[in-house]
């Protein structure tokens, strides 16, 4: 079949893959740049960016953030200066609207927004018009309500959508627990649902990407058939040469088994997949310190008002930096794939069929 490019608001990239958005520097300017050089979507996280930043004195988090965001998004465009790149911005963070504009005035080219309804997202940027709104949903009700509310409040529309396969993505997952694992929820049906309510009820073209469960050419080319215009793949990212966290992260994957990958429930309440071996290592380490809430990251957070379970940025950073014994390592349903470390422009070859040879944006 043909694979077209894809076109986000006014950004074109030659190949329709978004780099997913994982948090606490896993895709930070390295990896964002690569992808956006080879001809992706390449995406900095944004939530956590200020932890193992050189803003962070340990006491100045939300002052350290945006910061370290405008510096990761600068390093990224010096990689691809003729590159999409964007930023995932979490909705459910404490200093969400903060880093949205942010990454606005850094120059990003799009906001991806999840972990929550972005609904004031284009008021946020309402001084950016070439910045694309791509919110990230899991139900065709989701969507619809983010299209009433922004036409309604804004006069816009999204530029594009993702739609999260809860069954198959990492991280925060926009489902409830018990609905996960039943093999009700079919990804395709409501990639294909969300077209259609953008197409009949909205007059509106916006491609609809396909998130969770891509890792090779033929789980790419299904997507595409099935009705997806796009792909945002994550946890194939992470064993690269260029994905910015620590080896032992990327060996966390290259030693995982499948029945090591299930789901937790994050403090933010939302459920969570990641490699689960270690998670009572990573409760007990919070419990044995007795340490308060130390940054607010989130707006809600069961550790911030009674420490239940654990401090998830600084678990998430501890495994960035190479603690995966009481770190949290976030992973899609197909970390257990991974058997070595290659290169972003070899994911693109192997994906896209490519020769050897020189990227995209060179």
């Amino acid at each position: 079949m043909t694979i077209s490019s894809l076109r986000i608001g006014s950004h074109e990239a030659a190949f329709p893959l978004v780099q997913g958005g994982m948090g606490v520097r896993i895709s930070g300017a390295s990896l964002a740049g690569h992808v956006a050089r080879a001809g992706g979507v390449g995406l900095v996280a944004s939530a956590g960016i200020g932890l193992n930043s050189r803003f962070f004195d340990g006491g100045n988090y939300f002052a350290a953030e945006p910061l370290a965001l405008a510096e990761e998004i600068r390093k990224a465009r010096a990689i691809a200066p003729d590159g999409v790149i964007g930023v995932n911005c979490m909705v459910a963070v404490t200093d969400y609207d903060q880093l949205v504009r942010a990454a606005c005035e850094a120059g990003a080219d799009l906001i991806v927004s999840g972990a929550g309804l972005p609904l004031n997202l284009p008021g946020l940027t309402v001084d950016f018009p070439d910045v694309a709104l791509v919110p990230i949903v899991s139900s065709v009700k989701a969507a619809d309500l983010i299209c009433r509310k922004w036409l309604k409040g804004y006069n816009r529309l999204p530029d594009t959508i993702v739609v999260e396969d809860p069954e198959t993505a990492g991280g925060h997952l926009g489902a409830r627990p018990e609905d996960i694992g039943t093999g009700s929820y079919d990804q395709m049906e409501t990639v294909r649902g969300v077209k259609a309510l953008l197409r009949d009820s909205y007059d509106c073209q916006a491609p609809v990407i396909t998130a969770g469960g891509i890792w090779d050419r033929s789980d790419l080319l299904a997507a595409l058939e099935a009705g997806a215009d796009g792909v945002q793949m994550g946890t194939r990212f992470v064993t690269t040469e260029e994905c910015d966290a620590d080896p032992a992260f990327k060996q966390a994957y290259l030693d995982s088994r499948k029945e090591d990958i299930g789901l937790i429930m994050s403090p933010a309440g939302l459920p969570g997949r990641a490699l689960v071996g270690n998670i009572d290592a990573v409760t007990e380490r919070e419990k044995r310190l007795g340490t308060a809430c130390p940054t607010g990251c989130l707006k809600k957070c069961s550790y911030k008002t009674n420490r239940e379970r654990f401090c998830i940025v600084h678990a998430l950073d501890r495994a960035q930096r190479g603690d995966v014994e009481t770190g949290l390592v976030f992973c899609g349903s197909n970390a257990w794939r991974a058997q070595k470390i290659e290169t972003v422009q070899e994911i693109f070859n192997d994906l896209f069929a490519l020769p050897e040879g020189v990227a995209v944006n060179e």
